[in-house]
């Protein structure tokens, strides 16, 4: 089977060896480029708690003041791994939903508690610290890193994938899917995707892609991408 990846390839690289190792061609095409953002000094001791809905907000955080046992809301599996593997000990997670996430801040932390602060990028798809102060808690969001989409392409590459369309490709995010979307309308490949099977975390991101005829098109949460593999 040849899958198409989207990812940094720091995001990805054990996931292209793993299908690699499966018996799969794998190619790789990153949408987005992250990059760090400069933020103010943070006093972590003015928080009870803290939220993450991307890997790339722990990724690009100072954690050297910060307690590792603070409450660590994570919005999905890959975030909650990198959360684990950045020390952080009392990690809850919900299943890459933002929706689900603000759910378990509710049902698991007490606004009475103290302060939230919420960790993210640039763009984000839910307003969620918006959302939690409507319900009344004190939360503080930082901003830590940017997302730009990558407009320039190898040429071999986008004529080899043309000639070889891929049976999967992932999409992990509205960004990328908008990325995407405008990487089929320059190459003029809007016709070639008809036998592809399109995999979206959140609907919110598949419809971005709805305009393109697609075999079939499957939700997934993040961690959930080697299971799909046996649903084609």
């Amino acid at each position: 089977m040849h899958i198409l990846l989207t990812r940094p390839l720091e995001d990805c690289s054990e996931m292209i060896l793993k299908f690699k190792s499966l018996g799969h061609q794998v190619s790789h095409l990153p949408l987005l480029s992250i990059d760090k953002i400069n933020y103010d000094q943070i006093d972590f001791s003015n928080y009870e708690g803290i939220i993450f809905t991307s890997a790339n907000a722990v990724k690009f955080l100072n954690l050297k003041q910060i307690d590792k046992k603070i409450f660590c809301f994570c919005v999905g599996n890959a975030t909650e791994k990198k959360a684990r593997d950045s020390g952080f000990q009392n990690v809850i997670t919900a299943e890459g939903n933002v929706n689900n996430l603000k759910e378990l801040v509710l049902q698991n932390f007490n606004q009475k508690h103290g302060g939230l602060i919420y960790v993210s990028g640039e763009l984000v798809s839910t307003d969620l610290d918006q959302q939690l102060i409507k319900e009344g808690y004190k939360i503080d969001r930082v901003i830590n890193y940017k997302t730009t989409h990558n407009q320039k392409f190898d040429e071999k590459f986008v004529t080899d994938l043309k000639l070889n369309i891929p049976d999967m490709v992932y999409i992990y995010s509205q960004n990328s899917a908008q990325s995407f979307l405008n990487f089929i309308k320059i190459n003029q490949s809007e016709n070639l995707w008809m036998n592809t099977n399109l995999m979206c975390i959140g609907e919110k991101t598949s419809s971005i892609l709805n305009e393109i005829k697609w075999k079939k098109i499957f939700l997934f949460n993040s961690g959930e991408e080697e299971f799909l593999l046996y649903k084609i």
